[in-house]
């Protein structure tokens, strides 16, 4: 990844973060589909390293903006809509934990405990922001709202096989809880006010990632598939039926970081079909699954490209 100029620094948004999160999730998809096809580790490797890569670049570059420019960062803090997306930096930590599990027990359970901290302090701090002394409206509700929630969740993929178990019930209980209170206001907004504005359309699909990634958590704590996971599992196809209706309005929207929220979502949902195919031994579950994951790929190479392009051209990182 290009390196964002100087003088934008301060504009440098902590929805980049979004980036990580989307490579990050293609990361856990390869892996799945590698060991659902026994095909070896050296895609997923591969992804891994770049993913990184883009993560370290990342978050060199907006610690240095909180350095360099606080008030700019308090003042993303205090936007109505981006204030969601500063879990995004624990819930990275915590899919980088998930990622290396697999080839380093230590280095992820560092990762873990790094991000479990920081993902229960950020949504503390995140909630309290939505309740506190200030007064939200209509408009500023979206379903990027979900992504406190969704952090919650993750904790127990990797939490559940370290040890954690009542820590893990503890998050997910959590993200469970307030997925539903932001369901029913997200729809509420979604069907009685005004439609989302182009630029933060395509975070329609964040709808998906909740039930996706709480099936995986679920089964990572129990070990089983019952009637609950299969309703967490088909709650997220539902929601990736609801968002094909609107696919329609992406198109001529013009680029912009909120793009990336096409991503890991959809990785949610490939990883989940390919962990219930698995255990359920269903060709259907297999097929939807390759689906998912072949549209996946096509989503990050096509949000690469475009983001590239915008750092080339320097139509990002500019001042909203």
């Amino acid at each position: 990844m290009e390196q964002v100029p100087t003088d934008r620094l301060e504009n440098f948004p902590v929805t980049f973060f979004a980036v990580v999160m989307g490579m990050l999730g293609l990361t856990l998809a390869t892996h799945a589909a590698e060991t659902a096809f026994g095909t070896g580790g050296v895609i997923s490797m591969i992804v891994l390293a770049v993913s990184v890569a883009i993560m370290a670049a990342v978050a060199m570059l907006y610690t240095a903006k909180v350095f360099r420019h606080r008030p700019a960062v308090v003042e993303e803090w205090s936007h109505p809509v981006k204030v969601a997306f500063f879990p995004t930096i624990s819930i990275s930590t915590l899919l980088l934990a998930v990622a290396i599990l697999p080839y380093s027990i230590g280095a992820a359970h560092v990762l873990w405990i790094v991000g479990t901290i920081a993902q229960g302090i950020l949504t503390l701090s995140v909630i309290a922001n939505w309740i506190g002394h200030r007064t939200f409206q209509q408009m500023h509700l979206g379903p990027a709202w979900f992504i406190p929630a969704v952090g919650n969740v993750i904790v127990p993929v990797a939490g559940a096989m370290l040890g954690y178990q009542e820590i893990s019930w503890l998050f997910f209980s959590a993200g469970l809880m307030f997925w539903i209170i932001l369901l029913t206001l997200v729809m509420n907004r979604l069907i009685f006010h005004d439609p989302l504005p182009a630029r933060l359309l395509p975070t329609l699909v964040i709808l998906i990632a909740p039930p996706a990634v709480a099936f995986i958590a679920y089964f990572r704590m129990t070990g089983e598939i019952d009637a609950f996971s299969r309703i967490l599992l088909n709650s997220g196809y539902v929601f990736a039926a609801v968002v094909a209706t609107q696919a329609r309005k992406f198109s001529g929207l013009p680029f912009a970081l909120s793009w990336w929220a096409l991503s890991f979502p959809v990785a949610a949902l490939t990883i989940a079909s390919f962990l219930y195919a698995g255990q359920a031994s269903s060709p259907a579950h297999e097929f939807v699954a390759g689906f998912l994951l072949a549209a996946l790929v096509a989503i990050v190479a096509m949000l690469l490209v475009r983001t590239a392009r915008a750092i080339a051209s320097r139509r990002i990182c500019l001042p909203e």
